[in-house]
């Protein structure tokens, strides 16, 4: 009588379930200790970059003004610099449009402020109202650009 063999089951190589759980654990803690940093330069970008935006902005409304001899009313606001306007008769000597592309939104996703009052040394504000997306604020929530009360820089 032949006995049939029964091939042995071989141990699979690979991870056990605890060493999958080590590694997930110690890829939490790297993530804790460097996550935060990351994220503090992603906000610092913002920043930068949001006053880049009003420098360029105000560059453009600068040029516009040798054009059209005025700044724009607070009724055209900043869309005047890319829009032409409906009649020639209304905007005399405008020849934008001043932006390659779109008034861009500030980086947390609002408008730019835009009123031509004068203020200090600035003959119109101009500025973002920062992560917070309302007046004042500190740190990346603070208001940043040619403010209303104040004549600072972005």
């Amino acid at each position: 009588m032949h006995r049939r063999r029964i091939p042995s089951i071989q141990r699979q190589a690979g991870f056990t379930l605890l060493e999958m759980i080590v590694v997930l654990v110690i890829i939490g803690l790297i993530m804790g200790l460097v996550g935060p940093r990351l994220f503090g330069q992603a906000d610092k970008a913002k920043v930068q970059t949001a006053q880049t935006q009003i420098k360029m902005l105000r560059g453009a409304l600068q040029t516009m003004r040798l054009d059209i001899s005025r700044w724009p009313t607070e009724q055209e606001g900043l869309a005047l610099l890319t829009t032409r306007p409906a009649s020639a008769e209304a905007v005399p000597g405008w020849a934008g449009p001043y932006l390659d592309e779109a008034v861009p939104q500030d980086p947390w996703g609002q408008p730019y402020q835009y009123a031509p009052q004068a203020t200090g040394d600035n003959p119109f504000v101009l500025y973002s109202w920062g992560a917070d997306a309302k007046a004042g604020g500190e740190g990346q929530d603070a208001d940043l650009g040619y403010l209303p009360d104040q004549a600072g820089t972005p």
